[in-house]
């Protein structure tokens, strides 16, 4: 039997966001615009953010209502945690594409980055054509619906992206982290390991792991996945967050209890 663990959802979204910097899936979109970088935006380093940050900020300055230079600005400054900003780009910039897929699905992503769910899901929605399923809508429809506690519809989203794009590293890490919110870190252990198996899975993957694996009491094994494939810097700042989000949650001193018990076990 499967046990069940008890989080505090504050806690892990705040983890997650942390470490993974973003909830929904991941667009494969790069910077090659901005000089001395082309890489996808997930695979800067924080400095490479900062840098392409200012950049474009210079050329959304330019011509504000740019719809690729607004794309990329927008998943940047979400990239730093500048979500009001984010926001305040694509509301620009969506009044000159108001029916453009891709600008909609940003637009939607920003308003969830705000906490502002329930539109940023009818923006989602609005983007989604039937006769073209986007695997990335369903994805990011499924991240705002967990944020709205209705995780049952979230898993049915994830399962129709992946049965577009079947094992995509980014959607089943979403999906683990589902299974995250609602106390089952072994479901969503399960979904994680299989994602990063997976060519394309980047860090934000293995660092979700490595959070479920530390919740579960192995901090051991959480430093060793945390530490794989980053710079030793940012690994480091990756545990000490995790370290003191799981302190704040009564759970560090507990998890290296001797008895291997877990604080966090449901009764």
């Amino acid at each position: 039997m499967q046990k069940k663990y008890k989080t505090s959802k504050i806690a892990i979204i705040a983890v997650t966001c942390a470490l993974a910097l973003s909830a929904c899936a991941k667009d494969p979109r790069s910077t090659g615009s901005i000089r001395g970088i082309n890489k996808p935006i997930e695979q800067m380093s924080v400095q490479e953010l900062e840098y392409a940050s200012a950049q474009l900020g210079k050329q959304y300055d330019r011509n504000p209502r740019n719809k690729t230079i607004g794309l990329q600005y927008s998943k940047v400054l979400r990239s730093t945690g500048r979500n009001e900003q984010a926001l305040a780009v694509m509301q620009q910039v969506v009044i000159k594409h108001p029916e453009d897929n891709d600008v909609l699905s940003a637009y939607g992503k920003s308003l969830a980055a705000t906490g502002n769910f329930k539109k940023a899901l009818k923006v989602i929605q609005r983007a989604q054509r039937p006769d073209r399923p986007d695997w990335r809508l369903h994805s990011a429809q499924g991240a705002i619906l967990d944020q709205l506690d209705q995780s049952k519809a979230a898993r049915v989203e994830y399962r129709k992206a992946l049965d577009l794009v079947p094992n995509e590293p980014s959607v089943l890490s979403n999906l683990g982290m589902s299974y995250v919110l609602t106390g089952d870190l072994r479901g969503a252990e399960t979904y994680l390991r299989q994602a990063i198996k997976h060519p394309r899975a980047d860090s934000r993957v293995r660092q979700n792991l490595a959070l479920v694996v530390g919740l579960q009491g192995n901090f051991e094994e959480a430093e060793k996945i945390a530490r794989g494939e980053l710079q030793q810097s940012e690994a480091n700042e990756n545990i000490k967050f995790l370290r003191q989000m799981l302190s704040q949650q009564s759970a560090w001193n507990l998890l290296k209890n001797t008895d291997g018990e877990t604080a966090t076990q449901a009764q």
